[in-house]
C-alpha cells in the first residue's frame, strides 16, 4: 500500500477547497434507539454553517432516512424486504427533512430537499438536468439536502448506499472535496488489534488498501468501509480528493479544512475528467462488454487513443450503437468504458464501415 506523511501534504493540497460534498451515515445521526440524535445533529449542521460563513458551497448527502423511520414502525432491525424498507423510508424522509430544517434556520441557511434515482443521474438529459438545479441552489446561497428516492426506487432500492451517491453527487458537481463522516476515525491498517492504526493519506487504492476494508454490521447502515473504498475509487478517478472522518468529532469539518490531520485523506487523480468523461465513466449501468487482446489493452492505458477493430476479440451481450459499454481484458476485468459506435452484432460480423469502433474522445481508462 502507498503510504504519505500526513502533515506534509494535507495543508497545501486542500487550502483552495471552494465546493465540498460532505456525507452523513446513519451511524453518526442516530442513535441507539435508532431515532434521529438531535444534539449529534445540531452539532454537525452547526459546523457545516461555519463552512458556509467561511464562504464555501456545501452539499449534504444524508443518511438516515430508513433508521429514522425504523423506529416509528417498530423495526428493531433494518427489514429485508423491500416494501418494508420503503415504507421506513417514507416515514423517516420528512421527519429527517423536517429536523434538518429547523437546525439550519437557526443558522439563517434555506435548505431544499432533493430525492434522486439512479435513473436521473444515468440519463444524459436528467443528469444534466440536475447538475444546472443543483448548481442554482447553490449560487442562491441554499444549502441541498440530497438522499435517494428510497420510497419508490425499485432495484434493491439503491444506487448501492448513500457512499456511492456522495461520490456520484460529487462526481456530478465536480466539486473540490467530498467528505464521508461515519462512526470509525478513517481506513484503519490492523484493525482490532492493539498495534491498530489510522492511515493519513492514501495515494493509491492498491489490493492491500482494499483487504483493510470490511463490511458493517450495523442494524441501519448499508456498506461499512467497503462501500467508503469503492466511493474513494469514483471521486479519485475523476480527479476530486476524499476524506474518511469521525462523524462525532465537533470540529471535524474545519479542522480538515485546516489541513489537521483528521481521518483519511484519498489524494486525486493527477488529472480531472471533464464532465461528459464523468458521465461516460460513472453514471451508466453498462449496455454489454467489449474484450480486447493485450496490444489494444496496453495502448489504451499508455495514452489518449482509439480503440479499433483489430484489437477487439469478442463482444457480451446485446447493445447498441451510442450506448456505453465495459472494455475488457481477456479474462473479462473492466478497465475502460467508452460510448460505442456499432451495434453488438455489427461488431461480431467484424464488416465496419471503419475500424474505430470507440473513439478516444469518448473513451475512459477507469
Amino acid at each position: 500500500m502507498d503510504l504519505i506523511h500526513p502533515l506534509a501534504v494535507r495543508a497545501d493540497y486542500l487550502k483552495n477547497v471552494h465546493r465540498v460534498v460532505v456525507k452523513l451515515g446513519t451511524g453518526v445521526l442516530t442513535d441507539s434507539q435508532k431515532q434521529p440524535d438531535l444534539a449529534q445533529m445540531r452539532q454537525l449542521v452547526s459546523q457545516i454553517a461555519s463552512l458556509r460563513t467561511q464562504g464555501l458551497e456545501v452539499v449534504l448527502v444524508t443518511s438516515g432516512a430508513v433508521g429514522s423511520g425504523m423506529g416509528v414502525l417498530g423495526f428493531q432491525a433494518r427489514p429485508s424486504e423491500l416494501a418494508a424498507q420503503q415504507a421506513c423510508a417514507a416515514v423517516g424522509q420528512s421527519r429527517l427533512m423536517s429536523t434538518y430544517e429547523k437546525l439550519f434556520k437557526r443558522h439563517a441557511l434555506a435548505v431544499a430537499q432533493v430525492l434522486l434515482t439512479h435513473e436521473d443521474l444515468s440519463d444524459h438529459t436528467r443528469h444534466f438536468n440536475a447538475r444546472a438545479t443543483l448548481n442554482e441552489l447553490l449560487a442562491r446561497g441554499v444549502v441541498p439536502i440530497i438522499n435517494e428516492n428510497d420510497a419508490v426506487s425499485i432495484t434493491e432500492l439503491k444506487f448501492g448506499d448513500n457512499d456511492r451517491l456522495s461520490a456520484l453527487v460529487a462526481t456530478l458537481l465536480g466539486v473540490d472535496l467530498l467528505v464521508i463522516l461515519t462512526t470509525v476515525d478513517g481506513v484503519i491498517e490492523r484493525f482490532g488489534l492493539p498495534d491498530a492504526r489510522r492511515i493519513s493519506v492514501i495515494d493509491a487504492i492498491t489490493p492491500g488498501i482494499e483487504r483493510l476494508a470490511g463490511g458493517t454490521t450495523s442494524t441501519t447502515a448499508v456498506g461499512g468501509m467497503k462501500t467508503k473504498i469503492q466511493a474513494a475509487r469514483i471521486v479519485v478517478r475523476a480527479g476530486i480528493p476524499l476524506v474518511i472522518a469521525p462523524g462525532h468529532n465537533k470540529k471535524v469539518l474545519p479542522d480538515i479544512l485546516a489541513g489537521k490531520d483528521q481521518g483519511t485523506l484519498f489524494l486525486a487523480a493527477d488529472k480531472r475528467l471533464g464532465a461528459r468523461q464523468r458521465w461516460i465513466a460513472f453514471f451508466n449501468r453498462t449496455a454489454g462488454k467489449i474484450c480486447v487482446d493485450e496490444g489494444a489493452e496496453k495502448a489504451l492505458r499508455d495514452k489518449p487513443c482509439s480503440l479499433l477493430l483489430p484489437g477487439v476479440r469478442r463482444c457480451e451481450g446485446d447493445f447498441d450503437k451510442g450506448e456505453v459499454v465495459s472494455v475488457c481484458t481477456l479474462k473479462g476485468r473492466e478497465f475502460a468504458r467508452g460510448v460505442v459506435r456499432y451495434e453488438a452484432d455489427l461488431l461480431r460480423s467484424r464488416t465496419l464501415s471503419h475500424p474505430v469502433v470507440i473513439h478516444r474522445d469518448h473513451l475512459i481508462v477507469l
